[in-house]
């Protein structure tokens, strides 16, 4: 089991930033990459980046591509989405997850946070 805690989400002004945060707790040796996603009301859930646990392997949807950086930090066990120039479109909940492989699709990721909220002002 891998327990996900998120945090970093709130309310910022569209050309801004803001870095979620994604701590991880239980058997973090079975965790090889950590997921985003996110989710605005009324849509369905869309792949958003990921990277590898361990690696600098990392792959982003094209809609933030560029503007969005996923990493991790084996030492804190925490995993981070660095989101710049965001705007209005970027509002949705965000989640984190850890899987067993490096694929945009939900059916390889077991472990999913609790979501944290991100809205942008325009």
């Amino acid at each position: 089991q891998v327990q996900l805690v998120e945090s970093g989400g709130g309310l910022v002004q569209a050309g801004g930033s803001l870095k979620l945060s994604c701590a991880a707790s239980g058997n973090i040796f079975s965790i090889y990459s950590l997921a985003w996603f996110r989710q605005a009301p009324g849509k369905e859930r869309e792949f958003v980046a990921l990277t590898a646990w361990s690696g600098d392997d990392t792959y982003y949807a094209e809609s933030v591509r560029g503007r969005f950086t996923a990493s991790a930090d084996n030492v804190k066990n925490t995993g981070y989405l660095q989101m710049n120039s965001l705007a209005p479109d970027d509002t949705a909940v965000y989640y984190c997850a850890t899987g067993r492989a490096l694929l945009p699709s939900r059916d390889y990721y077991d472990y999913w946070g609790q979501g944290t909220q991100v809205t942008v002002s325009s």
